[in-house]
């Protein structure tokens, strides 16, 4: 699992917008002062984050009761001294072991402190049963295509050292199956300086826009352990199946520095790609427990049709999107001058249903729990349930 840590810490932002809005941000007063006292750093922490947090109205974090009980803590800290400042990331993580955005994530700045990080969501899901480390199903997968299958693998394009691998091919001729690692596809695709990763986007297009004539059963998306990426994959790939826009859930942010400042909530669409056509076979998707972000958006996409199945295990639970600033928001993530890095989502995500899945994660109609004996016996049974069920 020390990989999933890794790529969280290389990659503190995963720049996700599901959507544009007309919202306009309230511009208040904020202290961005480097602070000069560890109760500076404390006051600022606490206050972005009761004005930037956007989960404050069904987290069950007790916010106020953490200043209470934590100003005094660290009004007794000396900022220059070292032992204090590794002493304070204990009380940091204390303070935030029960946030549920699972894309929290604090880093440091400080030299003392510079690889400490805090990352809760982490935490819980350690220590679940049945939690894994990420596998890449690519290299057992392969034995389940026809012969003509292709394989991207792109080190030009990496996350969290791991370069982007993406998978096509068919199964039994009749079923199309599509896999990536993460997702980073537009910008390869869209590349002036050819890649491994092109090629085999364009083989699976083509495969899509022939589906209606020919004798293809079935598509398998498979997004296990992938973390997400760009946002701008979600309409990239998601938008070459429909030929009407796809409302799959709804977003919702903060619009003031109030605790409870929120916006409406605002659908969130799919947009299809110019002159595509609605892609009339069942869809199948595959994602695990390390699936996130916008692997879990494309989990709930492919739900939005009416004739699909998640197969696998329940996601991760990180479905708030996160944008690059908040300009625009009064939310998100923020610094403490010279001191930390505060990762959060940007706005709430709530499926069709109503239901909002961050920090639960959203779960598979056909559980198949991971089986790593039988992956190493070329066997990948999630997989195998998904071809089964388009028999």
């Amino acid at each position: 699992m020390q990989n999933i840590l890794l790529k969280h810490k290389l990659m503190h932002v995963l720049f996700l917008l599901f959507i544009c809005c007309s919202c306009k941000k309230v511009d208040l007063p904020i202290n961005n002062e480097i602070p000069k006292t560890f109760i500076g750093v404390f006051e600022q922490f606490w206050n972005k984050m009761n004005m930037n947090y956007v989960y404050w109205d069904i987290d069950t974090t007790n916010w106020n009761r953490m200043y209470l009980k934590y100003k005094s803590v660290f009004a007794k800290l000396d900022l220059n001294n070292t032992s204090d400042i590794k002493k304070s990331v204990s009380y940091f993580k204390e303070m935030t072991k029960t946030i549920m955005d699972g894309h929290y994530y604090i880093s440091f700045m400080q030299n003392a402190i510079i690889d400490s990080f805090i990352y809760p969501a982490y935490d819980k899901k350690r220590n679940l049963y049945g939690f894994h480390s990420p596998y890449a199903f690519y290299k057992v997968d392969t034995g389940y295509l026809d012969a003509n299958y292709q394989l991207g693998i792109e080190h030009s394009y990496s996350y969290g050292g791991q370069p982007l691998t993406v998978l096509f091919g068919t199964i039994q001729h009749n079923i199309l199956f599509f896999s990536c690692n993460y997702f980073f596809l537009s910008k390869a695709y869209y590349s002036t300086t050819h890649n491994k990763i092109q090629p085999v986007l364009n083989s699976f297009f083509n495969a899509l826009n022939t589906t209606i004539n020919s004798s293809i059963k079935g598509l398998i998306i498979d997004v296990r352990s992938n973390y997400g990426g760009d946002i701008s994959d979600l309409n990239f790939l998601m938008g070459r199946f429909i030929d009407k826009p796809l409302l799959f859930g709804y977003s919702q942010y903060k619009i003031g520095n109030g605790k409870y400042d929120y916006s409406a909530w605002i659908p969130a669409y799919i947009n299809p790609f110019k002159n595509t056509k609605h892609l009339n076979i069942p869809i199948i998707v595959l994602a695990d427990n390390v699936s996130s972000s916008l692997a879990e958006a494309t989990v709930m996409a492919v739900k939005a049709f009416p004739n699909s199945f998640f197969v696998g295990e329940t996601t991760f639970g990180a479905t708030g999107p996160i944008v690059s600033d908040n300009n625009l928001y009064s939310d998100g993530s923020f610094t403490v001058p010279d001191f930390m890095n505060v990762q959060t989502s940007s706005a709430k995500f709530k499926y069709m249903d109503g239901k909002i899945y961050e920090g639960k994660g959203f779960a598979p109609d056909y559980f198949v729990a991971f089986n790593l004996y039988a992956l190493q016996n070329a066997t990948d049974l999630q997989l195998e349930k998904a071809i089964d069920l388009l028999k």
